[in-house]
């Protein structure tokens, strides 16, 4: 390729020129690679250098005293040389400057103010290069794995970008996504040990991760008062009818539930009491005025909204899986209480707590999900400005409360959606952890300021990340499904520059309890045949693990 420019006599100290640059737009460029230079760099010591050219590698391209950066998108051989080049496009992330002495990268920062000209020279860049890229200078960071493919770039993560602008953790079955979340947060919980974290958990398998750092509840000892419960969150679980008898209902409950919060001595000493107040009321005192008010009735037919809400009550009353909210044990002014214990205030060393609804019922585990978000959210907002604490709620297996349009037909969509609108303004962070991207409210994802994206094979997923993606570097958005179990792409506030990152291993006691069942090794041995049937119905139905 002889009608490669080489390096000006002043920029002997430059690292190899591998290629120039043919076209320039406002966040791309086009440019060509020499293959023969690339072929003698692939021998390099120097990892990062040996792996010049490749897809989603950085390159800089000289532009007077600095480097404009670029990450190349794809490849392809250019018909015109004989195939001896090839021609790139590739996307403008940055710029740096030049030192003079020896050409090197330094002080790199996100966008670009001075674009290059078309037949500026492409440069390789170099491990430490890399590493001054992927600086995240005077802030609080936490490392998580390295850079690939250096073998000595820390991966950080700005924690404080990271929480203020939400973030989702996205990857296929398998890849290991749980393990990632939860290396994530005990990386937070080690910055910031007086911190409040919140975790919800679906399948039980963070309790072992952090049963020395964080506090653990589950139906055994949640205790969550029904009381605080608003509305619409008792519309969710004590109404059963659908389509204009949902109505009637619902204007029953409305009147009787108000009544019922009234009884409670504390609403004489508030200026108003609504619906949603969450002050104490009985269950008993709502299923009397339910009934007095079926007694006023005329007609036998209008009894119908108070007796199917009445069932209602009485059925869950006497099912022990509601115990942990619907015990008449709950109906104490324990809010405080429950709110410290929660959020983790004051949080004695363990900074966060590991809801598990894996034994919640699965018909009110949406609304329980709800109430813990809307307290939080709530107790944000109602906190004076200057006494205002941090919080970050972590959604495992995300797509189930807040899927495709469940912002307007669901209590959990409904207050998930808003924090992840609102929730900064008020220092409430949104963690989203999920395999199926796909699945989720798309205007949800569109608020996570930083993606951390494992591997997807499903291509509506990758489509939605693509989307969702809050910047550029498209060369690293078409490896996703190319990536190692334990890698991970990350694009968004938290980090200096896309990244494709190795992440850290994790000591066994801090992992999940999520790996895959060794199924040829199980089936090898024998069954405990009826000795464990009997126990499995034993607790299956006592409802208890």
């Amino acid at each position: 390729m002889s009608s490669l420019p080489s390096a000006d006599p002043h920029s002997a100290h430059d690292t190899p020129v591998i290629g120039w640059l043919l076209a320039i737009a406002g966040s791309s460029g086009r440019i060509v690679l020499d293959r023969q230079a690339l072929a003698a760099l692939a021998e390099d010591t120097d990892p990062v250098l040996a792996a010049a050219g490749q897809v989603a590698m950085p390159v800089k391209v000289k532009r007077g005293d600095r480097w404009i950066i670029g990450t190349i998108r794809s490849l392809a051989l250019d018909p015109a040389s004989d195939a001896a080049a090839l021609t790139t496009e590739i996307d403008l992330m940055g710029e740096g400057m030049r030192q003079p002495e020896t050409g090197a990268l330094y002080g790199f920062r996100r966008g670009v103010t001075s674009y290059p000209m078309p037949g500026a020279t492409i440069h390789a860049i170099t491990n430490d290069e890399l590493a001054g890229i992927h600086l995240n200078r005077a802030q609080t960071t936490v490392t998580i794995g390295t850079v690939h493919p250096a073998r000595t770039v820390p991966a950080t993560l700005a924690v404080d970008a990271l929480l203020g602008r939400h973030f989702a953790i996205l990857g296929s079955t398998g890849t290991g996504k749980s393990t990632a979340t939860a290396m994530i947060l005990h990386r937070i919980c080690e910055r910031a040990p007086l911190g409040h974290i919140v975790m919800i958990d679906p399948h039980g398998e963070y309790a072992r991760a952090f049963r020395d750092t964080g506090s653990i509840h589950d139906v055994g000892n949640l205790r969550m008062p029904y009381w605080l419960m608003n509305f619409a969150e008792h519309c969710e679980i004590l109404l059963s009818a659908s389509g204009e008898q949902r109505q009637h209902d619902a204007d029953v409950l409305a009147k009787c539930l108000l009544a019922a919060r009234m009884r409670n001595r504390a609403a004489a000493e508030l200026p108003r009491v609504t619906v949603d107040t969450p002050i104490p009321y009985l269950l008993s005192d709502l299923t009397a005025q339910l009934g007095q008010e079926m007694s006023k009735l005329e007609r036998v037919g209008d009894i119908a909204p108070y007796q199917r809400i009445k069932s209602k009550i009485e059925e869950i009353k006497s099912d022990p899986r509601y115990a942990f909210m619907f015990s008449g044990m709950l109906v104490a002014d324990t809010m405080t209480d429950f709110l410290a214990r929660i959020l983790r205030m004051p949080g004695d060393g363990r900074p966060i707590s590991i809801i598990d609804v894996s034994g919640v019922p699965s018909d009110v585990t949406s609304s329980v999900v709800a109430v813990l978000a809307r307290m939080i959210f709530d107790h944000a907002i109602w906190t004076h400005p200057a006494e205002r604490r941090p919080v970050l709620m972590v959604c495992e297996e995300a797509h189930r409360y807040i899927p495709a349009q469940a912002e307007q037909t669901s209590a959990v969509g409904r207050i998930l959606s808003r924090i992840a609108k609102e929730g900064r303004k008020y220092g409430v962070s949104l963690g989203l952890v999920t395999q199926r991207p796909s699945d989720l409210a798309e205007g949800v994802l569109s608020q996570c300021g930083t993606i951390i994206a494992m591997r997807l094979n499903n291509e509506r997923d990758q489509a939605m990340v693509r989307s969702a993606m809050p910047e550029g570097g498209r060369g690293l958005l078409d490896t996703i499904s190319a990536l190692r179990n334990r890698e991970a792409i990350l694009c968004g506030e938290a980090v200096s520059f896309p990244m494709r990152a190795s992440l850290d291993n994790l000591a066994e006691d801090k992992c999940p309890a999520s790996s895959d069942m060794t199924i040829t090794a199980l089936w090898a041995n024998p069954s405990g045949g009826n000795r464990v049937l009997t126990e499995t119905v034993g607790r299956w139905r006592a409802a208890g693990k």
